[in-house]
């Protein structure tokens, strides 16, 4: 029943082995059992912190630890944890340590620290969480695309929309929000409608099929949409005994902004 924890479990204990090697999201979700794709997404929702910034904060605590105990070259330090230059890692240092690289050498020099996470169980959820399981028809979505990176996503997608909404002609009203996976780190979100084959592809514009099949619908207003998003990756999807993340994808539905109502699509597949 808790597979999702042990493996969470292990993708840390492999990301902290492998702090100063070439650590890729990829490696990690495959210790987890996962697609790169849910693994972000289940990391995200369990953790508090995205693969990436957990990756940052630990390397950056092991960084000043090392120069805290002297004897070691501060370009060094920055190459071994992944930092291309001294002026990248010296940036890096000192937001999150308060000091730079080279005073962190001397004697006494106050550090910042981010442990490392274990995740145990506790008596989180106990409450209601409306979804329904409904079969679709297989369908196609037409919209306005542009890739995202799983790290920044959350602050860049808002900005994307009032962009958007901005824009003098649209040329679709924007019922949907669709998450594509490409890599387990970037994923194309598209501002879409649904695709009506009789008419033209306006330039700008692409289309996105989906197949027949299953799909969990977890109704929500547009209040309370990222907290029902975070409970369905965190509490629901790693509870579920039937089913499965069917596709590395996720849709959005908006209804008119007079109505605040919303619903979550996950595609599904039978264990």
């Amino acid at each position: 029943m808790f597979n999702w924890i042990d493996g969470l479990q292990k993708a840390l204990a492999y990301i902290e082995a492998h702090l100063a090697d070439d650590l890729q999201t990829e490696d990690a979700a495959r210790q987890a059992c996962v697609s790169p794709y849910h693994f972000q997404r289940l990391f995200g929702a369990v953790c508090g912190v995205t693969v990436g910034e957990y990756i940052r904060l630990r390397r950056l605590t092991l960084a000043g630890e090392e120069l805290s105990r002297g004897g070691s070259k501060v370009i060094d330090v920055a190459l071994k944890y992944g930092y291309d230059s001294p002026d990248s890692f010296a940036r890096a240092f000192s937001r999150f340590h308060g000091i730079s690289p080279s005073a962190a050498r001397e004697p006494g020099a106050k550090l910042n620290a981010f442990s490392p996470l274990r995740i145990t169980l506790s008596t989180e959820g106990g409450h209601t969480m409306e979804y329904r399981i409904v079969e679709k028809q297989a369908f196609t979505l037409m919209g306005v695309g542009r890739m995202f990176n799983n790290e920044t996503s959350y602050q860049e997608i808002p900005l994307f929309w009032q962009e958007y909404l901005a824009r003098s002609e649209r040329p679709v009203c924007g019922m949907f929000g669709v998450c594509l996976d490409e890599n387990g780190r970037d994923f194309k979100y598209l501002i879409a409608d649904p695709y009506k084959p009789w008419e033209d592809i306006p330039a700008g514009c692409e289309t996105a099929f989906f197949p027949a099949g299953t799909w969990a619908v977890f109704p929500c207003t547009m209040d309370t949409l990222q907290d029902t998003n975070t409970r369905m990756w965190k509490e629901w999807l790693p509870a579920c005994k039937e089913y499965r993340l069917g596709r590395n994808c996720n849709l959005e539905l908006y209804a008119p902004p007079e109505e605040n109502y919303a619903e979550i699509w996950l595609p599904l597949r039978k264990v």
